[in-house]
């Protein structure tokens, strides 16, 4: 597993990192998902990703207690604030209130001193941006984070917070992006990549491989697997319904040559794509059962000529979105990719 520096910032973080949104406490078991990060652990995998907000803290405690006995310094762990972990008013969004409380919160469950990188999971338009950086800047000045991120920020709102942590003299500064960033959805690619690039902040793309369907494990015309997440309970399959339409499926095997050619799985080859992309530290990738990690890790470390770029993007055509106005919209994707209510 090779390490890339986040950013212009002095951290590394394995070009693979683990993410347990939508896995762990929901759809996996205990054994299962403690299971999956020994086998991330085994395949170099260094650098852990979750939030306070995944099954409501349960996610961050079985990362906490699964990465025991395990030298921290030798772990990256990445978690989030914003979105809602209870019914009050003050239980959720970017105050320094919700922040201090949900950061205490998040150090017990997973059992550290100190959070590697502290991401605002979405952009919180109620509280002033001044109030949401200085409250983060003494987070790291306390030694409680080490790195600020955001998630699913639009350009303007990083390029107002970098501007706002200057005029303040603020010491930290946004070191990290967690953007969703795959094959088809591209849309950080007109403004925030740019943005990004000038101003040292690294991409943690999350959902490369679009829920699953870029591994081609969902055929058009066929049934799901079993133990997929089309079939599973909970709210796995409301995100993965919007990536399951007919003709996205049949261009995803249309990728199949492609991948064979560059002597990779389908899942390689949509994970050594975003690693090819300008700005990407990492990709961000879950899994409910330890050979998938395995094969996830083996995406990493695969470069790709420029003639396999010109073929995906013939292949995927007119499915690829670029629409920057739908950052933090994950819903809002073509409706050829949505599948048929009929």
């Amino acid at each position: 597993m090779e390490h890339r520096q986040l950013g212009r910032s002095g951290l590394m973080v394995s070009e693979v990192t683990y993410g347990n949104w939508l896995t762990h406490g929901e759809l996996t078991g205990r054994e299962q998902a403690v299971a999956c990060i020994r086998a991330a652990l085994d395949a170099g995998i260094t650098t852990f990703d979750t939030a306070d907000v995944y099954a409501q803290g349960a996610a961050e405690e079985l990362l906490g207690a699964s990465l025991q006995g395990v030298r921290r310094s030798s772990l990256v762990i990445m978690s989030k604030v914003c979105l809602p972990t209870g019914d009050g008013p003050n239980d959720r969004g970017l105050s320094r209130k919700h922040i201090m409380e949900s950061c205490e919160a998040s150090l017990r469950r997973l059992r550290t001193d100190y959070i590697d990188v502290y991401q605002a999971h979405r952009f919180d338009e109620r509280t002033p941006v001044e109030e949401t950086l200085v409250t983060f800047d003494d987070l790291v000045r306390q030694g409680k984070v080490l790195y600020l991120g955001v998630s699913e920020w639009t350009a303007p709102q990083i390029e107002s917070a970098l501007t706002m942590a200057g005029e303040l003299g603020l010491r930290s500064r946004i070191a990290s992006n967690q953007p969703q960033y795959n094959m088809v959805w591209r849309i950080i690619e007109p403004e925030i990549v740019p943005l990004c690039l000038r101003e040292g902040i690294g991409q943690l793309a999350f959902q490369p491989l679009a829920q699953g369907v870029l591994t081609g494990k969902y055929g058009p015309g066929q049934d799901w697997p079993e133990d997929s997440r089309a079939n599973a309970g909970g709210r796995a399959p409301s995100f993965i319904n919007r990536v399951l339409g007919r003709e996205l499926l049949s261009s995803v095997e249309s990728l199949r040559p492609i991948a064979a050619a560059s002597g990779l799985s389908l899942a390689q080859l949509a994970i050594a794509w975003v690693l090819s992309r300008p700005g990407v530290a990492s990709v961000v990738v879950g899994a409910t059962r330890p050979e998938q990690v395995k094969e996830n890790a083996t995406g990493a470390g695969k470069p790709l000529v420029e003639d396999v770029f010109r073929r995906i993007d013939e292949a995927l055509g007119d499915l690829i979105d670029r629409d920057p106005a739908k950052t933090a919209q994950m819903m809002a994707v073509k409706p050829a990719w949505a599948r048929s209510r009929s």
